[in-house]
C-alpha cells in the first residue's frame, strides 16, 4: 500500500473487556493491546508489517479518545 504521508494517526479507545484498541485513519490497520505499552508495541509492529516494502515507515501518532 502506498500512502503519501510522513505520519499515520491512530484512534485509540479503551476496550470494554480491558486493554486498548487502535484503528488507523487513512490505512487499513487495526490492533489491540493489554495495556498502553503493549498497545504501542502492537501498533509499531502492525505499521511495520503494513509498510513492509517501504524503506521508511511513517511517524506514528496515537490519539486516545
Amino acid at each position: 500500500m502506498n500512502i503519501d504521508s510522513s505520519e499515520i494517526i491512530f484512534e485509540v479507545r479503551e476496550a470494554e473487556e480491558g486493554g486498548y484498541w487502535a484503528r488507523s485513519l487513512g490505512a487499513d490497520i487495526f490492533t489491540q493491546g493489554e495495556d498502553w505499552n503493549d498497545l504501542k508495541t502492537m501498533v509499531k509492529d502492525a505499521v511495520e508489517l503494513y509498510f513492509n516494502d517501504s524503506v521508511r515507515h511513517p511517524q506514528i501518532v496515537l490519539n486516545l479518545l
